[in-house]
């Protein structure tokens, strides 16, 4: 056997890729193979191991498995960490002496945590932490372990886990592998499985071992990773949140949020309202009393109680009417009281805390640690049924010994039959029901009361049911049945052994049937429905069991988090009472109509890790599966925070007045595109000073990357919709909003714009600073209007998927050279039909195709009496002045238009003046070579009355030309044109012998483009 457990190791790649893998061995004696090369390497390779390591859970199980091991001879030694200690011993192992060095660790070696960037609480907004990327990494605390096993499986061959036989140990065992794999890649791997630290068990282990189970280390993987994503989120969210809201009652505490710790205060709340909701009623019933001698007897009424109060007491009447009892039956049958069940974790925890007071997570910690030194079986376990091979006689007889219990230990070994258990219907197919494995007379305090219950609950369930005899007496008085009973007890049996149940004999007369008596009394008693009790710590373990919250490992856990977070509190006589906090929390997220406090989301989690484990589910579908469940009803909780707001203040006082500016940063903003620098979120936040907002790097102030919108952006905002072309993926658009006057007219004022790069217009407009190499710099499609490009700051040309864009271009030699072609805007979707003035008629026409209406204006105001068009029908938005016919209206859009970016074709040419326009007769002429009109702007705003040129044809037809009449080239100020233009520098063609030089302007801020000031004393900085 221990051959081909060798050779298993050996070949695992090989197998694995075949699909072929057995975790079973045949005997040695059984196996046909013949003797191939992989045979003989397989023996070669067996004689090389020479040292193993094997490495428990805990320093306490260590040191027993090595006593045992050993035979009491092992030497012990210090390793790094002062509470783990090395034993070294030499044992008959894989058919050879091999030495043998025995380490443990303390829980679980490594944990998941955020990457660096997201584990502040201010670093990202929390809905985030559902995607963000997770690693493992080990804690201080554990770092002297960790160099231990780095350093002890460098001399061995051989490693053997040797962690406790559950979830939670399968995937320390990894841990642990994944530890000693860094250092020694080749090392071969062993798990010993073992449900009780005695020579048996321990023998047996190191005869059978087998590999690591990979599923069920890839449940607790899951179970993790979603624990840390959901209660990260959900904390963050309602801590930072709450504080605020409630700063007098809440201003210093966390608020933590647990998938499991949520469902199981939501029980307690449950059971607190349904309480308070309780209306209690009256009920009324009749009993009658039959003295004998000293005893009296009460003989209770069939129909036990009645809520109406006429319908009773007629009844009661009539007994009294004919007050003679006539017994009907007496009848005699035999009573069992059953022995209880073997003891599994869930009914451990719930009869410590009935019986002994004990709480569970005290209960479970004793457990542990009576385990670990040898005294009692694994006492993590689902099963209740004893399995046919565990030999129960020896268990029983080591009891013997005992001074209180050794008598009744006896009687069971000589029962008819021996031990004979009580059996259950669980098995988790690991390990036994909790049983003693060593009789012990000197452990004191709470640790001699557990392990004294679980000695007396071991030998209660392998003797006999208490049997009793019961008799029943019926009578009847004026047709109305009542019933009494009496018990007799024949044999205590397990009753003797556990006193925690309780089984009195009731003593009646004898009664003979057809006999007739007079009652002592017949009375109408009437009483009030009572509420059910507040949960006690066993209810509660029940309904996390019945429900599927945590496991009977975990139950404890959750329990204590609720109770330390202050969630519930605990009444003099040990019950559940709901927290403030507790309740107004479950109140406010159920209003949401996300029912969190209920058991479902969890339940259908742990449903899936149980099929993780058994192989029948896949890790990353599960995970994945639950990260968009829980991340859905997250963002829904963010959405409706107002609701836990409104939930908590009846319990916390009035919520905190807070400013609309403020509650926007409470919500955390979502990221709009990574950073070209340092590749981290960069988000949208409010500038100190006014209403404006700028975009800003989540590195600050490691990367002080920003982009700070100049006054003229009214509103700006993350869009859903993600550019499709600039990198790296994925980059928001943001909707924005400029002032009156600060862009063309034919430019919308709101539309949806891309900032990655790709709308070189946008680019220029925003002076998007961050794009250029070197941070400095608007960059984009070319310079200013002459060949000065970008000028010194900035690079020309480029798309802005290029973090890095070319250098700027020297200035050319030739003043004449036709700059660089710059985009213009374009309008999608363009508004429908062609509203304007008809090339050969005089009628006006508007969006919808009619002939438009004549008004007049009649408000008072400098345009009344002024006469326009507007649409016939009212089903468009057109309108046009009358004293201006080749003016068209600009439609108005319900929703924001998105804009993009057309560069033109014509040669030499792109928008407007700057490429195609030119001069023909003194007249101006547009991108299509026909005579522009001439228009005067209206609306409101600096540039108001102000004439321009544009392009004549029906709007839909036009070419974007767009040209001040007051001046021979396009503005540098509102397209860019670069850096250079905004400084004022001078740009080819701009000014000529013939033309006097323009006005200096006025130094501006970098930053916010206002004059007075620099950009290092700028405020918004």
């Amino acid at each position: 056997m221990l051959v081909h457990l060798f050779g298993r190791s050996l070949l695992r790649p090989e197998l694995r890729r075949l699909g072929v893998l057995r975790r079973c061995l045949c005997a040695a004696q059984s196996d046909p193979c013949p003797a191939t090369p992989q045979r003989a390497d397989m023996i070669r390779n067996r004689a090389q191991i020479k040292r193993v390591l094997c490495v428990a859970e805990k320093n306490d199980a260590a040191k027993c498995i090595s006593e045992i091991m050993s035979g009491g001879a092992s030497r012990r030694r210090e390793g790094m960490s002062k509470f783990n200690k090395i034993y070294e011993f030499e044992y008959h192992l894989f058919g050879q002496n091999v030495t043998v060095t025995m380490t443990s660790v303390s829980g679980h070696l490594l944990g998941q945590e955020f990457k660096a960037q997201y584990q502040k609480w201010h670093s990202c907004n929390p809905v985030l932490l559902f995607d963000a990327e997770v690693e493992k990494y080990c804690p201080d605390n554990m770092k002297q372990i960790k160099r231990t096993l780095e350093k002890e499986v460098r001399q061995c061959q051989a490693l053997v886990i040797w962690t406790d036989c559950d979830r939670e140990g399968e995937n320390i065992g990894f841990e642990i592998i994944d530890v000693c794999k860094a250092v020694k890649p080749n090392i071969q791997v062993f798990r010993a499985k073992f449900s009780e630290i005695t020579p048996n068990s321990i023998r047996r282990a190191c005869e059978t071992l087998t590999e690591p189970n990979a599923n069920v280390s890839d449940a607790v993987d899951v179970r993790q990773e979603l624990d840390l994503r959901i209660g990260a989120s959900f904390t963050r969210f309602q801590t930072l949140r709450l504080q605020k809201i409630f700063p007098a009652s809440l201003a210093n505490q966390l608020i933590s949020y647990g998938s499991c710790q949520f469902p199981t205060l939501g029980f307690v709340v449950e059971r607190f309202k349904a309480i308070q909701a309780f209306i209690p009623e009256t009920f009324y019933k009749i009993k009658v009393l039959h003295e004998v001698e000293e005893d009296t007897v009460e003989f209770s009424w069939k129909r036990n109680r009645l809520f109406n109060h006429t319908a009773c007491l007629v009844l009661y009447q009539m007994c009294m009417e004919d007050p003679i009892a006539t017994v009907t039956s007496v009848t005699s049958k035999p009573k069992s009281k059953w022995r209880p069940l073997p003891l599994d974790t869930v009914e451990l925890e719930k009869l410590a805390s009935r019986k002994l007071k004990i709480s569970a997570k005290e209960t479970m910690k004793i457990a542990e640690k009576l385990y670990t030194q040898g005294y009692i079986s694994y006492p993590r376990t689902e099963t209740n049924i004893f399995p046919t091979t565990l030999a129960l006689g020896p268990l029983v007889e080591q009891q013997t010994q005992s001074p209180v219990w050794g008598t009744f230990a006896q009687r069971v070994i000589d029962q008819p039959g021996g031990p004979n258990p009580r059996q259950g219907k669980k098995s988790d197919q690991a390990h036994p029901p909790i049983h003693p494995t060593k009789h012990s007379s000197t452990l004191q305090g709470n640790e001699g009361r557990v392990y004294e219950f679980i000695v007396r609950h071991f030998l209660a369930c392998v003797s006999q049911d208490a049997l009793g005899q019961e008799t029943v007496v019926d009578i009847d008085i004026a047709q109305e049945n009542f019933s009494t009973s009496g018990l007799m007890i024949i044999a205590r049996n397990y009753l003797d052994v556990y006193p925690y149940d309780r089984w009195s004999a009731k003593v009646i007369p004898v009664y003979e049937q057809g006999s007739q008596f007079q009652p002592s009394a017949i009375e109408m008693a009437d009483g009030q429905t009572s509420p059910p009790q507040l949960l006690t710590e066993a209810d509660l373990i029940s309904l996390m069991e019945k429900h599927g919250i945590g496991t009977d490992a975990t139950h404890a856990e959750h329990i204590e988090t609720i109770k330390s977070r202050m969630y519930v509190g605990l009444t003099p006589d040990q019950r559940f009472l709901p927290g403030e906090l507790g309740m107004g929390l479950v109140e406010g997220y159920n209003s949401m109509g996300y029912e969190m406090s209920k058991p479902n989301l969890r339940a259908e989690l742990e449903a899936d890790l149980k099929l993780v484990s058994e192989g029948r589910k896949d890790k990353q579908s599960v995970l994945q599966n639950h990260i968009q469940k829980y991340k859905t009803v997250f963002i829904e909780s963010v959405r409706k925070a107002k609701k836990l707001d409104e939930a908590l203040s009846p319990y916390l006082g009035a919520a905190q007045e807070i400013a609309e500016a403020e509650q926007q940063d409470m919500e955390m903003p979502l990221p709009v595109r990574k950073c070209p620098h340092c590749r981290q979120d960069m988000v949208l936040k409010k500038k100190r000073e006014g209403n404006g907002k700028f975009l800003s790097c989540t590195g600050y102030p490691a990367c002080k990357t920003a982009v700070w919108f100049p006054d003229t952006v009214l509103e700006v905002s993350r869009d859903d919709g993600i550019c499709p072309t600039c990198q790296p993926h994925p980059v928001h658009m943001l909707k924005l909003k400029f002032r009156r006057g600060s862009l063309p007219p034919m430019m919308p004022l709101e539309f949806v714009g891309c900032i990655g790069g790709c709308d070189e217009t946008l680019r220029e407009v925003l002076d998007l600073k961050y794009l250029r190499a070197g941070g400095g710099g608007g960059g984009g499609g070319g310079g200013g209007g002459g060949g000065d490009g970008g000028g010194a700051r900035g690079g020309g040309g480029g798309r802005g998927d290029n973090p890095h864009p070319p250098a700027p271009r020297p200035p050319s030699s030739n003043p004449r050279a036709p700059p660089p072609t710059v985009p213009s805007w374009t309008l999608q979707p363009r508004p429908p039909g062609g509203a304007g003035v008809g090339a050969n008629s005089d009628a006006i026409v508007c969006n919808c195709g009619q002939d438009a209406l004549l008004l007049t204006v009649r408000k008072d105001g400098p345009n009344q009496g002024r006469q326009f068009y507007k649409c016939n029908g009212g089903s468009c938005n057109f309108f046009l002045w009358a004293d201006q016919p080749s003016q068209q209206a600009e439609p108005q859009s319900r929703a924001p238009p998105r804009l993009a970016v057309v560069s033109s074709n014509i040669p030499g040419g792109g928008r407007g003046p700057e490429r195609g326009a030119g001069r023909q007769g003194g007249q101006t002429m547009c991108n299509c070579n026909e005579a522009t009109v001439t228009l005067t702007v209206q609306k409101d705003g600096p540039n108001k009355g102000r004439m321009f040129h544009t392009c004549g044809k029906p709007r839909d037809q036009q070419c974007g030309f767009f040209l001040w009449a007051d001046e021979n080239e396009p503005p540098a100020a509102v397209f860019g044109g670069g850096a250079a233009a905004k400084k004022g520098k001078k740009i080819a063609g701009e000014a000529g012998p013939n033309k006097p030089p323009a006005a200096k302007k006025p130094r501006t801020c970098g930053i916010c483009h206002m004059p007075g000031h620099t950009r290092v004393t700028c405020p918004q900085r």
